[in-house]
């Protein structure tokens, strides 16, 4: 009996080892995993104290050398160059090896000690506007003053200059490279948008007794009506002048009209043509942004004034909604180079060449885009007659491809930070490591990506191959029966559902926008409880992020515009902006749906609905949906009329 009480007690011993070792692994797990966000929370704290307490025996941890740059970037000012060395030599080649180097370029720079910078500087993979504008510096120091020409980049920059260029702006105004003209031109630049801090500091850069009294200042950009209907005298000071033109400016980004009436009478009279045709050309742009029709008429009177590629981007969208087929071409032939090359404007300046006649001449514009996978290259590949169709076959990684990903030492550090939670350094230290990969191996980190269900590192991975593709990647469908499900019980298209996920979330289940917006459908926590009153769902805040929940009510809140809007395309927008803007946004004739689609006013919105409307034809034939052509899809707008009548409590 004693004998076989001792047995059993063995075996039950012999079985709970394994469970306590376990859990004793899985708790030292959890320990470490506490410490590595400790650490995390003293760097974002500046606390180098903590950081060191919670460092200490991480040596062997995959993240050492995030915590051993974390102790560097906090003390940087004052590390010895050996220890900066030191990291830089262990770490060649990684992400934090690189991020020290920037920062430490930009110490260097400030206390001028060129001949380190340069030294540096050369292994540097990170653009970074400040590191070039001392690297500039460091050029004029040892005589290059062709650096002056290619510095003239930062006069364009819409905003405070950092460190290290407003110093070097300080070197080119000095050295007579920027005369009073290019400073007054940087100063329309700022005031234009807004920028009231940074431009009166670049007033210094004008020669003494040149800068506009801060009064007129103060009138001009917070009264400009005011201040237009009894404008100042002195017209010949260069400072008094461009305080109405400010005005001017400022009145027209609130009241295009006004600021129209205004330029046609007694202010504007005093103007030169060239000042009015600049106006012309402002208060064009800003009416074109409302979608005013009186936009491209105002842009015409600015003639061939000189206008920025934006201004000349919101011209052609003007002429667009105009059916002025001249006008478009006209927007687009003065663009620089680079935006020329955009599929935007190649598209549309074959579309404006085939409405003139010139049929050759629209398929080589056509025949330039229709192979790339965008809205764009998918509508000119259609004008040429062509079905796009996702590339076949689709290239499956080998498991020797994935294994050799997976002992990738960067892509191993940005699996463990996502897998900690602090997704925007996984990403940075993913992007930086997949920089240089072809195709191949390109794709065998999408599949290690899969394989840890990270679905956006799966997607935009495998959207940067150039030959070799695998579409299933590029268009991820994780959680399809649950789309499927809800598609069919709300009677709309699966893939234009997929599509727009697609769009909004990447797929990341616990997504949170800046505004707010949560989950993969990207709810905003009033519209999900208004949709889930609606349907009789039980609904709390913490739920809005379970999948099957997020995608009830994001599924039938989708269900809910198109049916009050009747259009896929203006349902997207509304999705996305709000159903009375995407209403607004509609013309008093019946439009083409390319054309609303590129003249919606906000960026992002108007880059989300032709992402979200390519992103369905790619589904579409990727999972047995309807291949229906874009062009089909985009359809025509109705127009909008006073008779209209919606629900106005719908969010």
């Amino acid at each position: 009996m004693i004998f076989r009480r001792l047995l059993v007690l063995l075996l039950l011993s012999g079985l709970a080892a394994p469970a306590f070792a376990q859990g004793k692994r899985a708790a030292k797990a959890a320990s470490l995993d506490d410490t590595m966000l400790a650490a995390h929370a003293a760097f974002r704290a500046g606390d180098a104290v903590k950081l060191a307490r919670a460092s200490a025996g991480m040596e062997q941890h995959v993240l050492a050398p995030y915590l051993e740059y974390w102790r560097l970037k906090l003390r940087l000012e004052d590390m010895p160059q050996a220890d900066i060395q030191s990291f830089l030599q262990s770490q060649a080649g990684s992400y934090v090896a690189d991020r020290l180097r920037a920062d430490w370029l930009k110490v260097l720079g400030k206390r001028s000690q060129w001949q380190a910078f340069e030294r540096e500087l050369g292994p540097l993979v990170t653009d970074d506007l400040d590191i070039r504008c001392y690297s500039w510096i460091a050029r004029l120091e040892r005589g290059d003053t062709s650096a002056f020409e290619e510095a003239r980049v930062i006069w364009s920059e819409p905003k405070e200059l950092p460190e290290g260029c407003a110093t070097l702006a300080g070197r080119k105004v000095e050295a007579g490279e920027a005369g009073p003209d290019v400073v007054w031109q940087r100063l329309r630049l700022l005031l234009e948008n807004g920028q009231m801090g940074a431009a009166r500091r670049a007033f210094t850069h004008l020669p003494a007794g040149e800068a506009p009294d801060e009064r007129l200042l103060s009138q001009a950009s917070t009264t400009p009506q005011k201040f237009l209907a009894h404008p100042p005298g002195a017209l010949e000071r260069r400072a008094v002048r461009e305080m109405v033109l400010l005005a001017f400016a400022r009145l027209a980004r609130s009241d295009p009209q006004a600021a129209a009436e205004a330029l046609r009478g007694k202010a504007g009279a005093r103007l030169s043509d060239a000042d009015r045709r600049y106006l012309w050309g402002r208060i064009g742009f800003e009416a074109s942004r409302r979608l005013q029709s009186e936009g491209l008429a105002w842009f015409k009177q600015a003639g061939d004034t000189g206008m920025s590629d934006e201004q000349l981007a919101w011209k052609a969208r003007a002429a667009l909604r105009a059916a002025d087929w001249q006008a478009v071409r006209d927007a687009i032939d003065p663009m620089s180079a680079l935006a020329r090359q955009d599929p935007t404007w190649s598209y549309w300046y074959g579309r404006a060449l085939g409405a003139q006649g010139n049929v050759e001449g629209a398929r080589a514009y056509f025949t330039r885009i229709s192979g790339q996978p965008n809205f764009y290259g998918l509508l000119a590949a259609e004008e040429l007659g062509y079905v796009p169709t996702p590339p076949q076959p689709f290239h499956v990684a080998s498991a020797a491809e994935v294994t050799a990903a997976a002992r990738n030492p960067g892509l191993a550090r940005a699996l463990e930070l996502y897998r900690l939670g602090l997704r925007t350094e996984g990403t940075r230290e993913w992007f930086f490591t997949i920089r240089a990969m072809d195709d191949s191996q390109l794709l065998a980190t999408a599949e290690l990506a899969r394989r840890h269900d990270i679905h956006d590192r799966v997607i935009n991975t495998a959207d940067r191959t150039s030959v070799t593709h695998n579409f299933k990647y590029r268009y991820l469908a994780p959680y399809r029966d649950i789309f499927r499900e809800q598609a069919r019980a709300f009677d709309i298209e699966e893939a234009w559902v997929l599509g727009l996920v697609r769009q909004e979330s990447r797929f990341i289940v616990n997504a949170k926008s800046s505004a707010g917006a949560q989950g993969l459908m990207q709810l905003m926590p009033a519209t999900a409880r208004w949709v889930a009153s609606r349907i009789g769902l039980n609904y709390s805040p913490a739920r809005v992020v379970e999948v099957d929940t997020n995608v009830v009510l994001g599924t039938r809140y989708l269900k809910m515009v198109l049916d009050e809007l009747g259009h896929p395309v203006l349902a997207s927008a509304a999705y996305n902006a709000g159903p009375g803007r995407a209403r607004r946004w509609r013309d008093s004739k019946p439009l083409e749906g390319a054309i609303y689609a590129e003249s919606i006013p906000f960026n992002e919105t108007r880059d989300y609905v032709k992402r979200v409307m390519a992103n369905t034809v790619f589904y579409a034939h990727l999972y047995g949906g309807n291949p229906v052509p874009l062009k089909d899809r985009m359809g025509i707008i109705p127009a909008r009329a006073p008779t209209d009548r919606f629900n106005e409590n719908l969010p």
